[in-house]
C-alpha cells in the first residue's frame, strides 16, 4: 500500500498538472516556441527520453508496457510503435486529455491505452516492463523505493526509470525555485545520493533479490538534470 507521505505527495503533484500548469506542459511538450530556461528542460527531456526507449529492446511485439507516469505520451507512443501492448497511466486527467489528442492513428501492431489513475494501482495488471521517466523525482527515497518495489511484483523482465541525482547545482536550483517561474512552478523535487539509492533497492525485500542494477546515465542540459536507471531480472 502506498504511504501517507506518498498520497500527499501525489496530490500535490496533481494539483500542479491539472490546476496550475497544464499550458506550460502542452507547450513544452510540442514543438512551439518556449523560454531559454524551458528550452533546457524540453532539451534535457528529449535525451532522457531517448535513453529510456534505447534501453528497451527495438522489438517488443508481443509484450506489455507500463508506462507509469505518462504525461502527453510520448513515450508511450514510440513503444506502440514498437509492437508493444502499452498501458499510460498518469495522475493528472488534463495530461490524459493531451495524450489522447496528440495518439496517433497508425501505431501498426502496437496497441495504446490511456487511463488517469495511481501507477502502483495493481489493477492496470501485469506487465513485462515498465517506464517511469521524471516522476519519482518528487518522492522522497524511500517511498521512490517502496514505489519501484510494488512494481516490481507486477512486472517480468525490466524497470527503466529516473531519479534526480543529488548535486551542487541541482540542489541549489531547486532550493531557490528557478526551475520554472512563480506562476508555474514544478512541485519539490527530492534529490537523492546516486549511492544512497543504490543501498536503499539492495536493501529492500522484493528489489534486493529478485533484481539487479544495470545501465545508469545521467543528463544535465541547462536546468534539466535527472538521471536514469535500469532495473532487471537476473
Amino acid at each position: 500500500m502506498p504511504t501517507e507521505s506518498y498520497q500527499q505527495r501525489r496530490s500535490r503533484v496533481t494539483t500542479y498538472f491539472d490546476r496550475t500548469a497544464t499550458k506550460a506542459w502542452e507547450r513544452l511538450t510540442s514543438d512551439a516556441p518556449v523560454s531559454g530556461v524551458r528550452a533546457t528542460v524540453r532539451a534535457g527531456r528529449g535525451e532522457m527520453r531517448q535513453t529510456l526507449l534505447d534501453w528497451l529492446p527495438a522489438d517488443l511485439t508481443g509484450e506489455r508496457v507500463l508506462d507509469a507516469g505518462c504525461g502527453p505520451g510520448e513515450l508511450s507512443v514510440e513503444a506502440a510503435r514498437r509492437g508493444a501492448h502499452v498501458v499510460g497511466v498518469d495522475v493528472s486527467q488534463n495530461l490524459i486529455d493531451i495524450a489522447h489528442q496528440r495518439r496517433p492513428a497508425d501505431l501498426g501492431t502496437g496497441e495504446l491505452e490511456y487511463h488517469v489513475g495511481d501507477m502502483l494501482d495493481p489493477d492496470w495488471g501485469e506487465f513485462d516492463r515498465v517506464v517511469s521517466m521524471d516522476v519519482l523525482i518528487h518522492y522522497p527515497c524511500a517511498d521512490a523505493v517502496a514505489a519501484l518495489a510494488g512494481l516490481a511484483k507486477r512486472t517480468r523482465r525490466q524497470m527503466v526509470f529516473t531519479f534526480a541525482p543529488r548535486t551542487p547545482l541541482l540542489a541549489t536550483m531547486h532550493a531557490v525555485g528557478q526551475l520554472f517561474p512563480q506562476g508555474d512552478r514544478s512541485p519539490a523535487i527530492e534529490p537523492v545520493a546516486e549511492r544512497r539509492l543504490r543501498r536503499a533497492i539492495g536493501e529492500d525485500a522484493t528489489l534486493g533479490s529478485g533484481w539487479e542494477i544495470g545501465r545508469t546515465r545521467k543528463i544535465a542540459r541547462g536546468f534539466y538534470i535527472s538521471q536514469a536507471l535500469e532495473l532487471q531480472r537476473p
